[in-house]
């Protein structure tokens, strides 16, 4: 267990920007959509982005959830 000092480092670390655990996830899949379609996610949702950047978990379900989007569209596409 990390003793108060290492928290309150921890949260005095945090970016203002951040959106936190429950918003990033509710747009998680957008962000994702973006990313997959060459879009800069980062200038549309920064406190996402902001979240992604300290939040270990949440980006590797960001980076999981982008896979799966590039992985489908790359298995829908259509010849053409």
């Amino acid at each position: 267990m990390t003793g108060w000092r290492e928290g309150l480092e921890r949260f005095l670390a945090t970016d203002p920007n951040d959106v936190g655990c429950d918003e990033a996830m509710a747009a998680l899949h957008l962000y994702a959509e973006l990313l997959a379609a060459g879009v800069d996610a980062a200038e549309h949702y920064p406190g996402l982005a902001a979240h992604l950047a300290a939040c270990e978990a949440c980006a590797e379900d960001a980076d999981g959830l982008l896979a799966a989007v590039r992985d489908h569209d790359q298995h829908t596409r259509r010849p053409g």
